[in-house]
C-alpha cells in the first residue's frame, strides 16, 4: 500500500509550506523584505498499464493507461519580487528604490552585496553605512559641517555646509540590477549576493534606462499581505490535516487486512 508513503509525502510538503508562510508573517515589518512562495512537483509516477502500448494483436492502443502517482516533492521556494509600498519617515538618510534595483554594500570580507533596505547612517568617519555597519558602495562621505543632505531621484547627493548658501555634490549613489531577481542568494540581515542564477550585477544610475528611481525620507516596506498569508495558511493546514487522515485510513485498512481469519 503506497498511500502511507504518498500522503507522508504530502505531509513534509505542508509543513515546508507553512515554514515558508510562517516566515513571511514575521518578516510584515522587515523593510524591502520580498515574501516567499514554495512551489511542489509531482513525484515519478508507477506505470500499472503504460499508455499507447499494444492492447491486442489487431495493432489497438491502450488510450489512458494505469499510472500511480507516488506523491509530492518541493521544487523550489520563490521569492516574489512585487514593489512593497513606501513609508515616509521624514529620516533624509532613508531611502527607497521606487522600481528596480538595488544598494550596493560592502561586505567586511570585502565582497559585495546587495539590499532594498535604505535606512542607512552616517559611520564616526562620515560614509553612509547600514545598520551593522557596511559600507555603501560607491563610497558617500558627508562632510562633519554639513547642516543639510539632498538626494534627488536620480541619486545624486548634495549637502549644504554651514555659512554657505549654495549646496555642493558629494558623490553619487548607484543601483545595481539582475537579469534574475529571484536567483540571489540571501545572506540574512536583509542582504543578498549573487550566483549563477542570478547572473552578473548591471550598475546603473537612477531613473535611468529602466532602472528606479531614489525617494529620499522613505523606506519600502515589506510586500508581505497580511490576508492572503493568513488565507494560505489555512489553506496549507487543511492539506496537511487531509494528508493525516490518509494515513490514518491506510493504518486502519491495513489493520483491517491483518485481521482477516
Amino acid at each position: 500500500m503506497q498511500s502511507l508513503s504518498i500522503a507522508a509525502t504530502g505531509m513534509m510538503a505542508q509543513q515546508l509550506n507553512v515554514e515558508v508562510i510562517s516566515n513571511n508573517i514575521a518578516n510584515m515589518s522587515t523593510s524591502g523584505f520580498k515574501r516567499q512562495r514554495a512551489e511542489f512537483q509531482d513525484l515519478l509516477y508507477q506505470n500499472l498499464r503504460r499508455v499507447g502500448t499494444n492492447s491486442s494483436d489487431a495493432g489497438t492502443i491502450v488510450p489512458a493507461g494505469v499510472q500511480v502517482g507516488l506523491g509530492v516533492k518541493t521544487a523550489s521556494v520563490n521569492r516574489i519580487m512585487t514593489q512593497g509600498n513606501l513609508d515616509n519617515t521624514e529620516n533624509k538618510l532613508d531611502m527607497a528604490i521606487q522600481g528596480r534595483g538595488y544598494f550596493r554594500v560592502e561586505l567586511p570580507s570585502g565582497e559585495d552585496a546587495y539590499t532594498r533596505a535604505g535606512s542607512f547612517q552616517i559611520s564616526a568617519d562620515g560614509q553612509l553605512v547600514t545598520a551593522d555597519g557596511y559600507t555603501l558602495s560607491p563610497g558617500i562621505n558627508i562632510p562633519p559641517e554639513a547642516i543639510d543632505v539632498t538626494i534627488s531621484r536620480d541619486g545624486q547627493v548634495q549637502v549644504t555646509l554651514q555659512g554657505e548658501t549654495a549646496s555642493q555634490v558629494i558623490g553619487q549613489i548607484e543601483l545595481a540590477t539582475f537579469a534574475n531577481h529571484a536567483g540571489l542568494d540571501p545572506l540574512g540581515n536583509n542582504l543578498f549576493v549573487e550566483t549563477a542564477a542570478s547572473g552578473a550585477p548591471t550598475i546603473g544610475v537612477p531613473a535611468n534606462d529602466g532602472v528606479g528611481s531614489i525617494l529620499q525620507g522613505f523606506l519600502e516596506t515589506s510586500n508581505v499581505n497580511a490576508v492572503t498569508e493568513i488565507t494560505t495558511l489555512i489553506t496549507a493546514q487543511r492539506a496537511y490535516e487531509m494528508n493525516a487522515k490518509v494515513i490514518t485510513a491506510s493504518d486502519e485498512m491495513m489493520s483491517v487486512t491483518t485481521n482477516i481469519k
